[in-house]
């Protein structure tokens, strides 16, 4: 059991939050292999963000467990940061402070990074460091995020509906950066209720609804779910609207 903890990029066993009349997460049984890329998919409220929360160690959980390289999340939060890249659903708010210095700062906290690698990430969305955070675009803040998440190359990625905010231009740039990483290495666990981003970038597929995991399934199983189970119909209404539904039958 711990030999197999230890493997996974992300264990959880039985892990649920709940926050009373059903809603919250419940009874996730979920692993993520080292270098593989995630998809959490679900629609919005489903609790996507809920697993995050509690795999970052930010809240407590009703009940179960969850590890990120054999780390406990809740008891080793500090270890466990040190291995992360979290790209949060909501970007915190740094006022007044340049984007260079949200980075310096943040990167002080990390013992250092390499300065290279985020003038390239910078320079290849197009982000100036040298602009207060306030007056950074809803795009340019997510762009600040994504900066931040990766700065470090960390081991594990965890991203909440990153490129939220970004112009299509911007979004293929993510997605050449998140597989720059990945064969860099790194896992990634991607939080997403958009089935054409998940088709772009992952591996393997949960599907959250109602704080529950339906399914888990291999990225070229996912048409077959959809045809199989039309109450997932919500989740996939973003696809709907960007691809003839046609495309969708095996």
């Amino acid at each position: 059991m711990l030999r197999e903890m230890a493997l996974a990029a992300i264990r959880t066993s039985a892990l649920a939050k709940d926050y009373g009349l059903g809603r919250g997460l419940f009874d996730l049984d979920l692993q993520v292999g080292a270098q593989e890329v995630f998809g959490y998919l679900g629609p919005n409220g489903a609790g996507k963000t809920t697993t995050i929360r509690l795999l970052m160690g930010m809240i407590r959980p009703s009940s179960g467990s969850a590890y990120i390289f054999g780390l406990d999340c809740r008891r080793d939060s500090v270890a466990v940061k040190r291995k992360v890249g979290y790209l949060p659903g909501d970007i915190p708010q740094f006022g007044s402070l340049r984007g260079g210095e949200v980075v310096a700062y943040l990167a002080g906290m990390r013992g250092g990074v390499d300065r290279k690698n985020v003038r390239s990430i910078a320079e290849r969305f197009d982000l100036d460091l040298g602009r207060r955070f306030r007056e950074y675009s809803s795009g340019n803040k997510q762009k600040l995020g994504i900066l931040l998440a990766f700065m470090h190359r960390p081991d594990l990625l965890i991203l909440d509906e990153p490129t939220r905010g970004l112009d299509p231009l911007n979004q293929q740039q993510f997605y050449a950066l998140l597989r720059e990483a990945r064969d860099g290495g790194a896992t990634v666990f991607l939080s997403s209720h958009i089935l054409s981003e998940v088709e772009n970038v992952c591996d393997r597929v949960g599907i959250i609804r109602a704080g529950r995991l339906v399914r888990v399934a291999q990225l070229e199983e996912l048409r077959d779910v959809v045809s199989t189970e039309p109450n997932l119909e919500e989740i996939f209404l973003s696809y709907y609207r960007e691809k003839d539904p046609p495309a969708l039958n095996p």
